[in-house]
């Protein structure tokens, strides 16, 4: 079981990947378009062409983890455009909303943190 903690960082390939590549391939699109390493424990998340599944990978410190969704219907409602930008960073609760066909760019969310007052 993948346990997605809030300190964990979360990035996502922003162009669409061909889906038959595993675990080999996506590690390959880590290193060489993401320039990002796959061993660094980041989840990666990568969508298909058609933007019905969406795969994350991650490496646990034994070994790779991946898992995959693809919708019954539809395709998933946002996905960042495509640009100058490769990877886009997400927050935990961001990528909830993304695995449940959300927009995470439109939720309406508490701060990240708050700071607290010094009593004294």
């Amino acid at each position: 079981m993948i346990q997605i903690t809030p300190q964990m960082r979360i990035l996502l390939s922003v162009k669409a990947v061909d889906f038959r590549k595993g675990i080999d391939g996506l590690a390959g699109i880590c290193r060489q378009i993401l320039e990002a390493d796959p061993f660094s424990g980041c989840v990666f998340v990568f969508r298909n062409n058609r933007g019905t599944a969406i795969k994350a990978l991650m490496y646990d410190g034994q070994g790779f983890w991946l898992c995959q969704k693809r919708l019954s219907k539809g395709t998933f409602q946002w996905w960042p455009e495509e640009g100058h930008d490769r990877m886009a960073a997400l927050a935990v609760h961001e990528l909830q909303l993304l695995l449940w066909n959300g927009n995470p760019r439109h939720a309406r969310v508490a701060p990240a943190w708050k700071k607290i007052d010094a009593v004294g």
